[in-house]
């Protein structure tokens, strides 16, 4: 292409006369003019073109230069931070920050709603198991309890209705079955005489055929009879039976209700301190409304919230460590919740053998949960381009400390203070471990001291 543009050049320099200027000249005719002009315009184009020729050159040689070369950006070395690469005993822990909340904790909730009569206790209050909290009104609830007493006594009245029913009853079919036995016993020993009478010809035997026919008759009344009192006997039975189930019941609601009205005097289910407690007479509490708290004092658990990076390598029975006051107090992972919120997973934590002195509700704690147990690695600190790389990737510095490459690594366990090493690394090399912000299009950073 050069040598393109040196040939028009050259042909452009062939053509171009070199004009004079002369007083006849001056003085001359227009067309000498005019071929002047001619001139002068094409030299001017034949500039343009060959600016824009060398400018696209120069830009092809640019890119080439930019595709088969190294990205690179001038730092300050005061600007990052430079570690070296070690070996050494991991300890595969993270620092966990909890804080003392109470072990055992009993909510109070208002089982039935109403209106605030009387409070009893305070909050902060040292309570005793039974001791009275506040006392709640329910009008509604009262007029329940009326009337599950009215229906319970409707049906008990009803059931004894029934069960003199049953006895009069029976009386009264007994007392028919003995009057038929009693007739058939008398017909039996009428009949034996009228059949001697009627051999003798004293008793026609039409009178003998009426009266064999009437005891038939009362010993098939007397079967029937005694059918029909087992039916009754059944059938009231039943029904007897029904009445009390439905009087079972009725009772067993008025049970509850009576036990609901109850429950409008709310009690201290354990003994312990009364906190979040705040009510006032004249206050309407909805059923189900927490009104406060029972805790049992001086027994706590620390309560933590643990990134979820980790959420697979924490588990119940993991150890914990505290320090205080120059002493060691070991505790362990007692509860787990999986539920992750804003990034982070939540777990209770008990001492083992003894709490440290003076622990306060609300009071926060600094404390190693060991993750693993330790182990020889190569090592690098735990810095800010783990958080813009994700361990993936580090800047390697040169020697000479006057660069530092990009290079393909990968890590493994990390603690608070440092990271482990699985391959990329080598034991003397040192690395940037601060932040990687802007260098993501980066393969070499020129520092510059």
């Amino acid at each position: 292409m050069l040598n393109q543009i040196k040939n028009i050049t050259d042909e452009k320099s062939q053509n171009t006369s070199v004009f004079l200027p002369s007083s006849t000249a001056l003085a001359g005719s227009g067309a000498a003019m005019d071929q002047k002009i001619e001139d002068s315009g094409k030299k001017w184009k034949f500039i343009i073109i060959s600016s824009i020729a060398v400018i696209i050159v120069g830009v092809a040689i640019w890119s080439v230069m930019s595709l088969n070369g190294d990205r690179s950006f001038r730092a300050q070395a005061d600007t990052l931070t430079i570690a070296k690469v070690t070996t050494g005993i991991f300890e595969d822990y993270i620092p966990i920050r909890g804080r003392i909340v109470p072990r055992t904790t009993v909510f109070l909730d208002a089982i039935e709603g109403g209106r605030v009569d009387r409070v009893y206790a305070e909050d902060g209050d040292i309570l005793t198991k039974g001791d009275l909290i506040v006392s709640l009104s329910n009008s509604s609830l009262q007029l329940q309890v009326t009337n599950s007493e009215a229906q319970v006594a409707e049906q008990l009245n009803n059931m004894r209705t029934i069960e003199l029913s049953m006895e009069q009853n029976r009386l009264n079919n007994a007392r028919t079955i003995v009057d038929i036995e009693h007739k058939i016993k008398t017909l039996e020993s009428d009949l034996q005489g009228d059949r001697q009478l009627g051999e003798l010809g004293f008793l026609s035997k039409k009178a003998l055929i009426d009266k064999e026919n009437e005891l038939i008759y009362h010993q098939n009344l007397l079967k029937l009879s005694k059918e029909s009192q087992k039916t009754d006997e059944r059938l009231q039975k039943q029904q007897l039976e029904a009445q009390r189930e439905a009087s079972g019941r009725l009772e067993k609601n008025l049970v509850t209700a009576r036990k609901n009205l109850e429950d409008l005097n709310i009690k201290a289910p354990i003994g312990g301190k009364l906190s979040g407690f705040d009510a006032e007479v004249g206050q309407n509490i909805m059923p189900g409304v927490r009104i406060g708290q029972i805790d049992i004092p001086d027994q706590f658990k620390l309560q933590a919230d643990i990134d979820e990076f980790y959420i697979n390598r924490v588990d119940m029975g993991q150890s914990v460590s505290y320090q205080h006051n120059g002493k060691d107090y070991k505790a362990e992972i007692k509860k787990i919740y999986p539920q992750v919120n804003d990034g982070k997973f939540q777990v209770d934590i008990e001492f083992i053998d003894k709490e440290p002195p003076a622990l306060r509700r609300g009071q926060t704690l600094q404390a190693k949960l060991t993750l693993g147990d330790e182990s020889e690695a190569v090592l690098i600190p735990n810095g800010s381009f783990y958080q813009d790389t994700g361990g993936n990737w580090i800047f390697v510095v040169t020697k000479d400390g006057a660069e530092a490459v990009k290079r393909s690594i990968r890590l493994g366990r990390r603690n608070s203070s440092y990271i482990e090493v699985v391959e990329g690394l080598e034991p003397g090399e040192q690395v940037v471990i601060s932040s990687y912000s802007g260098f993501d299009e980066i393969d070499r950073l020129k520092i510059k001291n």
